[in-house]
């Protein structure tokens, strides 16, 4: 997502969660940021830092003293607040979860670079990217709060462990719905072929039942095994086969893999909540139950325990 550095060969990047991204070549890693400069220490109502390292404690103040903060609240001289004169005003409420989320990266180890570009991500006004879900496949609650985007290729090793991480969150926190948009890789040779078997799966109300199905098989996922996943899912095989095939099933999947793009989508799986890129460093499940509270905190929903 947009915090992660990609390397440049081909292959599964490996992450703290022993999972592997799968995705394309070509992305550059970026150079570190420099040091953040000397500030004096902040103190910022309703953050306890006395668990930050005094090195921590200096990153984290520079951030929230530099950062704007994730509302339009202006000061008494139309500028824009920083992060910790708008939490210490109390000028919104996403203030404080802001300071919050700063201090979380900058325990994590990140760099101040990593940090607000994490923020960015987070609590930026230009972090959002809007989907059409009109025709995709969700599962959760109809109501939700929140809504999370799954981009994901069903030969990839890590989309196959993540899969379960994503069931478990939509099951057990309230307000949650998920959607599934299929991003197969070139790299994955049955990548397509599985993506629009789930797509023509769907035509028949049994996308899930397929999607279980293709992550609970070892790749490859040839044709032939696609062919046995469906009949024992008991799906009627001619209309599969003929939707298999169809011009309107490849274009479902065409028009998936065109959301990606413009999403700037760069691994499998990605996830997006509410429109904004989820990066996680090292417990998925974790971390994505924390983020969907906050949102739940920020819209003004009940926030699950």
């Amino acid at each position: 997502m947009l915090t992660t550095r990609l390397s440049t060969a081909l292959g599964c990047m490996v992450l703290n969660l022993n999972l592997t991204m799968c995705r394309s070549p070509g992305e550059p890693e970026k150079s570190p940021p420099p040091p953040a400069s000397q500030t004096k220490v902040v103190d910022v109502p309703g953050v306890d830092t006395s668990d930050l390292t005094p090195r921590e404690k200096q990153e984290w103040t520079s951030l929230v003293n530099e950062l704007p903060s994730p509302c339009p609240a202006k000061s008494s001289e139309g500028k824009t607040m920083s992060v910790a004169v708008c939490a210490e005003q109390k000028a919104c409420a996403a203030c404080v979860p802001a300071a919050s989320y700063l201090k979380s990266q900058v325990r994590r180890g990140l760099t101040s670079g990593q940090a607000e570009a994490a923020y960015d991500a987070r609590f930026g006004i230009e972090g959002v990217t809007s989907f059409d879900l009109s025709a995709a496949p969700s599962k959760g609650a109809p109501d939700a709060s929140v809504t999370l985007v799954e981009f994901a290729d069903f030969e990839c090793p890590a989309c196959r462990a993540v899969s379960p991480l994503l069931d478990q969150v939509v099951k057990e926190v309230p307000g949650v719905r998920l959607v599934f948009l299929n991003y197969p890789l070139p790299m994955h040779q049955n990548a397509e072929l599985a993506a629009r078997a789930a797509t023509a799966a769907g035509l028949q109300g049994k996308f899930w039942e397929m999607h279980g199905a293709l992550f609970a098989t070892e790749p490859p996922l040839a044709p032939e095994r696609i062919t046995q996943l469906a009949k024992g899912i008991g799906l009627d095989m001619t209309k599969f086969e003929a939707d298999l095939r169809s011009e309107a099933v490849a274009d479902r999947v065409r028009a998936d893999r065109k959301a990606g793009e413009a999403a700037k989508i760069q691994a499998t799986p990605s996830i997006f909540v509410n429109g904004r890129a989820f990066d996680y460093s090292d417990d998925l499940k974790r971390e994505l139950s924390e983020w969907i509270q906050l949102d739940q905190e920020l819209l003004g929903a009940k926030a699950p325990k």
